[in-house]
């Protein structure tokens, strides 16, 4: 996936979210995926030609609706010359806000992250947002290699891809029936040409997965003997990448079969690679909350005083945490004052006074809470990690400290 920010992709998947869950009352809300390398004037012919073809929808209603977002879409496309880098994706349709009539026109045009690589129009009752969604799918790139004594092959996996890179022999010889100082003397001939085998597996991998390192989630060893072992344990592999084998798993083939055979045994490793480090950055946090100086904060207020500040280094937040921060503004004075609220109906049920003059506040803006935290971590050069409460932790940090959470760059005296 292409580098967004973590403010752009929690925004993205946040507008997924939305998308999925949107519903017309019939068949009527149009998805198309636009490919970069798509003509427009193409899709613009294919637009007019399925205009006419909504003419035999039997529902008065339903045939409307259809043709007024296609007539969207056809007004959209014309702001570009050509299709962006990625592509284009636009969601155009009639959502119901309420009973019958109360329907409004929705439009939605996104650049995704990835290029599209095919066109596609759907006109359906929800949105198809499927394609984008596999997008922003977690697809960490490992390193996956598989050694014996005879072969060697090396391969990443991204996702549920996998990707042969290299395939090595050595032609070692096996058993041989020389004897006293002759057996002795091939002997080591074999371990030497094992070594220099394992000396140029190495450099394979080196030169493969180097380039690879700042994304390389893990590296995972395997093969039917024990010569993977003395692979890690030897000065085979650069320390960097040495550093990021997971694993070693015993398989029962080499070669590509053999990648696919690691690739199953490390499942559970690779399964909870992503729970390891969500674990690994609340207990830094719990660490430094056991200090007396600790490089920790947490709650609204404390974490939203050090990010201003630019004092953290990490932003925890939890994935469930759903508070919005909205401005009350007076209409006699223009006083203003910023709250938080769990829901909207708290928000509504507020009669918060101006200190001027003493009339009503009236709500005047918001935002999620989380969608503030991050701008502000993004204007910081702030890592922001979504931690889930799937974990032990990472409900901790939901219960204990409200959702929010941050580890320091300098401590900070209160």
């Amino acid at each position: 996936m292409a580098e967004v920010s973590s403010k752009e992709l929690y925004e993205f998947k946040k507008t997924l979210k939305e998308l999925s869950n949107k519903r017309g009352r019939g068949t009527e809300l149009v998805s198309v995926y636009i490919p970069p390398t798509k003509q427009l004037s193409d899709v613009g012919k294919h637009m007019r030609d399925e205009m006419g073809q909504s003419a035999n929808i039997k529902s008065k209603q339903t045939r409307k609706n259809v043709q007024s977002a296609i007539a969207v879409i056809l007004e959209s496309i014309k702001l570009y010359r050509q299709p962006p880098e990625n592509g284009l994706v636009l969601f155009v349709g009639m959502i119901p806000k309420g009973g019958p009539g109360t329907e409004k026109m929705e439009k939605y045009i996104i650049e995704p992250p990835e290029p599209v690589t095919t066109y596609w129009y759907k006109c359906n009752n929800e949105f198809f947002v499927e394609p984008l969604e596999y997008m922003i799918e977690e697809r960490d790139v490992y390193g996956v290699a598989v050694i014996d004594r005879n072969e060697a092959t090396y391969a990443t996996l991204k996702g549920k891809k996998e990707t042969i890179l290299g395939h090595l022999t050595s032609g070692v010889p096996g058993k041989h029936k020389a004897g006293g100082q002759s057996q002795r003397r091939f002997d080591r001939v074999i371990e030497d040409l094992a070594h220099q085998f394992l000396k140029r597996i190495g450099e394979h991998m080196n030169e493969a997965f180097l380039p690879l390192k700042d994304d390389l989630k893990g590296i995972i060893l395997g093969g039917p003997g024990f010569t993977k072992k003395d692979f890690y344990e030897g000065d085979y592999l650069q320390y960097e990448l040495k550093d990021k084998v997971i694993t070693i798993v015993d398989t029962s083939y080499t070669g590509e079969e053999g990648i696919r055979e690691v690739i199953a045994r490390a499942a559970d490793d690779l399964e909870n690679l992503d729970v390891m480090h969500e674990k690994k950055l609340v207990q830094r946090f719990i660490q430094e909350l056991r200090k007396d100086k600790g490089l920790c904060s947490y709650g609204e207020k404390q974490v939203r005083n050090n990010l201003i500040m630019g004092a953290v280094d990490t932003l925890l937040l939890s994935e469930d945490l759903t508070s919005m921060r909205k401005k009350f503004t007076c209409p006699n004075c223009g006083y203003e004052k910023d709250i938080t609220v769990k829901t909207q109906a708290e928000a509504d049920n507020l009669e918060e006074k101006c200190p001027n003059c003493n009339d009503v506040l009236k709500e005047t803006s918001s935002m999620d809470l989380a969608d503030e935290f991050v701008e502000l971590a993004e204007e910081m050069s702030t890592d922001v990690e979504f931690v889930s409460t799937e974990t032990e932790e990472g409900t901790q940090i939901y219960r204990a400290f409200g959702g929010i959470a941050a580890i320091l760059r300098y401590y900070v005296d209160y």
